[in-house]
């Protein structure tokens, strides 16, 4: 009797295990857009809940208007970016072009003294002002590896797009039923770890908008001021690099890539005094918002240390694409916290057991 009993208890653990299997490899591809969903639902439930009541509490009116809010605030940029990326790469490679037949026959005294590569790329730079054969060879061998990564960065761009407009149709559902999902969520907690659980539970969404307050307030701070910076310096679409300060915003050495690059362009034009001030502004200015404005827009429990933000960027985009850029330091915020959090309670119980 009692074989049959255990019998039967494997079975339904088998059911039950083989069921659980089965939903994770149905939601295994849509994974990353519900965890960003997710997360873009707990960071922005106050300004939810404030429409929700505006609105007389009804649910579903409450998530179209939040949902097409987030449209304009995700999918236009992106979709603005998808479209001019690919002539931002044409425009690139036809002004290089011009600059590389026109080669003056000596290098630039600057570039000579480039530590390490400086007598190489001079040697490099006056072959090719010398000879046609080695100027094309010069412009065959840079212009693939530029056209390749072109490609990637647009596919990625497309992919991230369209990521997005997935992570929007899953945040509605969300909203609409996300005072019944809390609920649950609380109840699952408390069941599995009592008040702990749910002290878990809330220290996770306090943490997702501290980080997520950081991470976006940062991005667009700093996206702002290159703006203004682009614009009075007279960089063309001042728009679209604005678009990829804010996107490479999330690691320490994204915003320089942008206006350093803006600034070396400026000084190939001649314009070497707003290449100056570009170079200075984006130092000073766009590069110092990452010290100045994240301390204030997150708190000190929540900061992750450079290493794991560049480790939650890349791991993120590796694992989840586009969106988890801004996912992966999330996740990895939350679990230190949580990890953390775990700890101190733990040297809190073998101090008062001493």
């Amino acid at each position: 009797m009692n074989r049959m009993i255990n019998t039967s208890q494997l079975t339904r653990i088998a059911l039950i295990v083989l069921l659980i299997a089965g939903c994770f490899l149905v939601l295994r591809p849509f994974m990353a857009a519900i965890l960003f969903a997710t997360v873009v639902c707990v960071f922005t439930w106050p300004l939810y809940y404030l429409l929700w009541r505006r609105l007389g509490y009804r649910d579903t009116l409450a998530a179209i208007t939040m949902t097409a809010l987030l449209l304009i605030a995700l999918i236009l940029p992106m979709a603005y970016l998808a479209a001019n990326f690919a002539n931002l790469s044409a425009t690139l490679v036809n002004e290089l072009q011009p600059a590389l037949q026109n080669l003056q026959p000596h290098a630039p005294e600057w570039m000579r003294n480039i530590p390490l590569v400086g007598s190489q790329l001079s040697e490099t730079w006056e072959r090719a002002a010398l000879s046609h054969e080695e100027l094309m060879k010069l412009m065959n061998q840079y212009y693939e590896p530029i056209r390749k990564f072109s490609l990637v960065a647009v596919q990625l761009v497309v992919g991230g797009l369209l990521q997005l407009m997935l992570v929007v149709f899953i945040a509605f559902f969300f909203y609409r039923d996300g005072v019944r999902l809390s609920a649950s969520l609380i109840a699952i907690a408390h069941k599995l770890g009592g008040d702990l659980g749910v002290d878990m539970l809330n220290l996770s969404s306090d943490t997702v908008k501290s980080v997520m307050l950081g991470i976006f307030g940062t991005a667009l701070a700093q996206a702002a001021v290159a703006l203004f910076g682009f614009v009075l310096a007279g960089v063309p679409v001042p728009l679209l690099l604005a678009a990829l300060t804010f996107l490479l915003s999330v690691i320490p050495v994204g915003p320089p890539l942008i206006w350093g690059g803006a600034a070396l362009w400026l000084y190939g034009q001649g314009d070497h005094g707003w290449a100056i001030f570009l170079a200075l502004y984006g130092l000073l200015a766009i590069s110092s918002v990452d010290n100045v404005v994240k301390p204030i827009l997150i708190s000190h429990s929540s900061h992750l240390p450079i290493l794991l933000v560049v480790l939650g960027v890349l791991g993120g985009a590796v694992a989840f694409g586009f969106i988890g850029i801004f996912l992966g330091p999330t996740l990895l915020a939350v679990g230190l916290t949580l990890l953390t959090h775990w700890f101190t309670l733990q040297k809190k119980k073998v101090a008062n057991i001493s």
